[in-house]
């Protein structure tokens, strides 16, 4: 048979077994062995403490599965196919051509109609989403504190706006160009005027009507919300308060509600960025498209132009992913304020 050992690259032998001798020069590394069974006693104990948290949550992540799904087939990825989609040409016939950030160029250097759109959308946003955010809270702080009936009647009259479909029509009505218009019935037979008023074809007075309108509507969800809030209120809160030395109704207000009321907060805010950040239908229907110079003009009916007119969708994206940073920009800011309450 000759001999069981043969000399390998000097120092390293090989064993009957035809395996390199440990210790020698050509075996296994111990440190290297070593590492290697402690990575796979990591990579097992995650796999065991991702099954018991499997088996210990798996009801609650059924429970939650369709709305992860929902939320991901409706708002994940509509927002990532519009931002590929805003680096494109695309106008429904032939397929998307990629063009860069040219439509982000055009839409901020060459076109001076979304730069109105902009300013009438910002200034719009300021004004009613501030102000209706106020209202909303400090109509639902002083209802609260009525009886039960006449809250309850309260609360159906500033939530009615909301659920009444096209209700807003009534002011275009109101604001009627004729002498038929309540408006101008009311100041003619007041003697405030000779002549009917042009109220929605006039640019000076386009704008101030839709704020005056959107803050009349604004009343809705974010009331209905801050209503809940505080009905939900802990009462032994305000007694421990005064134990403690709180004075008034204004620091109760301060220190107490608004620390407690963070959530319904927060769910307001966000409710009254969006519906100021996206006024278009409004605009649309009592201004007219487009309206009197422009003034009614918002972002959100720039978007409706180039998507449901024109059909250049890939434009029409950048319009969208522009108004979506701003959306997120200012819930951001308004998160990071609200946090500072009490």
């Amino acid at each position: 048979m000759g001999k069981q050992k043969k000399s390998v690259s000097g120092n390293a032998e090989l064993s009957p077994a035809g395996v390199l001798s440990p210790g020698k020069e050509g075996a296994p590394n111990p440190e290297i062995s070593a590492d290697g069974d402690i990575a796979i006693r990591e990579r097992l104990a995650q796999q065991k403490k991702f099954s018991s948290i499997w088996k210990k949550h798996k009801y609650k992540y059924l429970m939650i599965a369709p709305f992860a799904f929902i939320f991901i087939v409706f708002t994940f990825l509509p927002v990532v196919i519009s931002i590929i989609l805003s680096l494109t040409s695309f106008d429904m016939v032939k397929a998307p051509e990629f063009v860069g950030f040219a439509n982000y160029v055009k839409l901020i250097v060459y076109d001076p109609i979304f730069l109105t759109a902009i300013k009438n959308t910002l200034v719009f946003a300021i004004i009613t989403g501030p102000i209706s955010y106020i209202m909303c809270f400090l109509f639902a702080w002083v209802v609260n504190d009525l009886p039960r009936i006449p809250r309850a009647v309260m609360t159906l009259v500033f939530y009615a706006p909301s659920i009444s479909g096209n209700a807003y029509l009534v002011w275009k009505l109101l604001f009627s160009s004729d002498t038929y218009g309540w408006a101008n019935a009311w100041m003619i037979k007041l003697g405030l005027s000779t002549e009917a008023v042009l109220w929605l074809q006039t640019e000076g007075y386009i704008m101030p009507i839709l704020i005056v309108v959107q803050l009349w509507l604004s009343l809705g969800i974010s009331f209905l919300t801050f209503i809940a809030g505080l009905q939900n209120m802990d009462k032994s809160l305000y007694e421990a308060a005064a134990v403690e030395g709180i004075k008034n109704r204004w620091q109760e207000l301060w220190y107490i509600t608004l620390p407690s009321m963070k959530p319904q907060l927060m769910f307001g805010a966000v409710m009254q960025i969006t519906s100021s950040l996206s006024v278009s239908q409004l605009s649309i229907d009592l201004a007219g498209f487009p309206s009197v110079n422009y003034a009614g003009h918002t972002i959100l009916t720039h978007l409706h132009d180039f998507g449901n007119i024109r059909y250049e969708l890939g434009y029409a994206c950048t319009i969208a992913v522009i108004l979506f940073f701003i959306m997120l920009i200012c819930n951001v800011l308004v998160q990071k304020l609200l946090r500072k309450l009490g």
